[in-house]
């Protein structure tokens, strides 16, 4: 009773009558790494990823969405500059793991549709699904949530959806989908963008403005997560014609999507998706001249990224710091574990001088508890969740000090995150360090996903002042570690989001494409 209150008096949703279009808004929300071998239950969704939203429900989705840069926050600006009306169902992620467990899948899909039966009479829907969602039964997950709610409401009510940059995107979604688009950038500085602008097209399908067609390509090819910079070349100016495109008259969208490697699905792979205002055959053009753009970049596309003994010997050398290394295997953001020891054990190694890095290790962040600050602190860290990401690394050193883990990022960065919940947290002052070049390492016990600065300074690191910052990520930490950085390093390091694609057995994906070996 006290939650319809709050709805009612936040939206103003009368049981009679409506003066504007109700626009339900909702999504699961989850980038499957298949060969992560942990899976995801509903306790991974509730707990979210980096003390990010996890499940929001009802007005609180509104609440704690408004003040972000995400694509939720998007929806609810883009409804009030376009006159529609907000029915809030459920949120659920982000998240990134393994396989989801049907289990997590059913019970929250289920959720989903129900609220949205359960809706005053709905003239939209506008959802948020990644676009690479994997469970035990359905490789492409996200055309399921579709169904579904198509099989409850109909065909007839429109459905827009925003993916990320990274979606497998499938003929399936497009098929049951009135307008599909995603992100244009990677780092992702556009997810409210996008879901601003899927609010706009809601709101002329609503009031019979627009009639939306669309078309996609997917061409025979894996495009490299390497490549996935929308601010260079190669991909940047694709992305430009892209942006371009949508300024033509009858183009209400028109998406290039990079694709998610770690998914051994027949969906696998970049796709374009153009979306114009009843015109199919404008839409099928466009979309197989961007189709034929990214095709065209294979000679572009060779892997060329050092390992990490190389990529630790080129910071050292490098002349000018810091030098940001991304450590590509441990990708958290990509679904790895956060606890990658290749990178710390080469620091350690060649007795590199001002680094610092992160890692995921419950185990030692309470032994440093226990030692307190100032206390020696001795024990292997890292290496600990599986065999694929190194072996643990003995560490030594002194206790810097203690921290709460929260921190805020009030800028737009990567996926439009704002509030972090680290864990409590600890940073080690590693043997070897000197008042002017110290090395830290910061242990949490959660994965974190590198995407804010603050997550540094919060705990008093100051980036500038580093020789080498280790992120464990690819592409998206640029937009936090690009303003600092004098040079950024992409390493070729092992685990479950290593870039060579050599590393890994697809069983799944379509045969034959660019790039797989």
């Amino acid at each position: 009773m006290r939650l319809m209150i709050r709805l009612l008096l936040l939206f103003g949703i009368a049981a009679m009558a409506q003066t504007k279009p109700l626009i339900a808004i909702g999504g699961i929300v989850h980038e499957t790494n298949t060969f992560n071998p942990k899976k995801t239950g509903l306790p991974e969704f509730e707990m979210g990823i980096g003390g990010a939203d996890g499940i929001l429900r009802g007005a609180e989705l509104i609440e704690k969405s408004a003040k972000a840069n995400n694509t939720t926050a998007g929806f609810i600006y883009g409804a009030s500059m376009h006159g529609l009306q907000l029915y809030p169902t459920i949120i659920a992620g982000p998240q990134t793991l393994g396989t989801v467990l049907d289990s997590a899948f059913e019970t929250l899909t289920g959720e989903l549709v129900d609220r949205l039966r359960n809706a005053p009479k709905l003239d939209g829907i506008l959802l948020f699904l990644h676009g690479t969602m994997v469970t035990e039964s359905h490789p492409h997950a996200d055309a399921e949530v579709v169904r579904r709610v198509r099989m409850a409401l109909g065909d007839q009510i429109p459905i827009v959806v925003v993916h990320d940059f990274h979606a497998n995107i499938s003929e399936e979604i497009v098929k049951l989908t009135t307008a599909l688009l995603t992100y244009k950038e990677c780092p992702h500085l556009d997810a409210r963008d996008a879901g601003v602008h899927a609010a706009r097209i809601m709101a002329g399908i609503v009031s019979g403005k627009v009639k939306p067609t669309q078309a996609l390509v997917k061409p025979p090819m894996l495009f490299n997560i390497l490549y996935h910079n929308t601010y260079a070349p190669p991909l940047q100016p694709i992305t430009d014609e892209s942006k371009k495109l949508e300024k033509q008259p009858n183009v209400l969208a028109a998406s290039v999507a990079g694709g998610y490697q770690y998914a051994d699905i027949p969906a696998m792979g970049p796709g374009v998706v153009v979306v114009t205002d009843n015109d199919p055959a404008l839409a099928k053009r466009e979309a197989e001249r961007l189709g034929g753009m990214l095709w065209g970049l294979r000679s572009q596309l060779a892997l060329k990224a050092p390992g990490a003994a190389d990529a630790v010997r080129m910071a050292m050398t490098n002349g000018a710091w810091p030098v940001a290394l991304m450590d590509a295997g441990d990708n958290i953001g990509g679904g790895s574990a956060g606890d990658s020891t290749f990178i710390l054990a080469e620091l350690l190694k060649q007795k590199a001088e001002g680094w610092a890095m992160t890692i995921a290790d419950p185990a030692a962040v309470q032994s440093a508890i226990r030692a307190g600050v100032g206390g020696a602190f001795d024990m292997p860290v890292g290496g600990k969740t599986d065999n694929m990401h190194g072996d643990s690394v003995r560490v030594k050193g002194r206790v810097k000090g203690i921290y709460d883990g929260r921190f805020v990022e009030p800028a737009v960065r990567h996926g439009g995150g704002r509030y972090w919940d680290m864990g409590v947290s600890a940073v080690i002052e590693v043997e070897g360090s000197t008042p002017d070049m110290p090395n830290y390492l910061l242990l949490t016990p959660k994965r974190i996903i590198p995407f804010s600065l603050h997550q540094l300074i919060s705990v008093g690191i100051y980036p500038e002042r580093m020789k080498i910052l280790v992120a464990k990520g690819t592409i998206a930490p640029r937009a936090a570690y690009e303003p600092v950085a004098a040079k950024i390093i992409e390493v070729d390091s092992g685990g479950v989001t290593a870039v060579n694609p050599a590393r890994f057995a697809y069983r799944h994906i379509r045969p034959g494409l660019f790039g797989v070996n």
